[in-house]
């Protein structure tokens, strides 16, 4: 989705809320109190609540959200501008994107949804052929080889030295 699609999918905060809760309704509710999955949503608190324990939780609760005040279209601004560049944002430029005054909470949100993403590449493996862009990769392998040619190199370097002792 380029940036003019982006927003226009998403021009304000309630189209935002609505994407969310449709990607939580697919994936499933789960009641932290009790564990049920089953709940029905109340539009006057937006809000889920339990149909066994009664117990409400929000659109956020146990999302990467959760605990967030940031608006939901903060968040999906984040969402898009970390998954449509190449290159990665800073902290600084994406606080200066959103207009938000508070350094720490765009730090909160944007360290949240790195680790996320980091825990979401773990699950994967590459195998077969591979395309890639330039750029500098190691293999453990290649990590086992470092260690060996950097004590080797520290030998060699201590043996061109000469002491008194050889000089004599």
């Amino acid at each position: 989705m380029n940036l003019l699609n982006f927003t226009t999918t998403f021009p304000d905060e309630q189209s935002c809320k609505l994407k969310w809760k449709e990607m939580r309704d697919k994936a499933g509710i789960v009641c932290p109190h009790c564990g049920s999955t089953t709940h029905y949503w109340k539009s006057d608190k937006e809000c889920y609540e339990c149909k066994k324990c009664k117990y409400r939780q929000s659109l956020r609760c146990n999302t990467i959200m959760h605990m967030s005040k940031l608006p939901f279209r903060y968040w999906f601004v984040a969402f898009h501008l970390l998954t449509s560049t190449k290159k990665s944002f800073s902290t600084k430029e994406l606080q200066r994107q959103l207009g938000h005054k508070n350094y720490d909470a765009i730090w909160a949100l944007l360290h949240k949804l790195r680790m996320a993403m980091g825990t979401r590449d773990a699950q994967y493996t590459l195998s077969g052929v591979l395309e890639l862009d330039e750029g500098f990769f190691s293999t453990e392998r290649q990590e086992e080889e470092e260690k060996q040619s950097v004590g080797s190199s520290r030998k060699h370097a201590c043996s061109g030295r000469r002491t008194k002792r050889q000089i004599a």
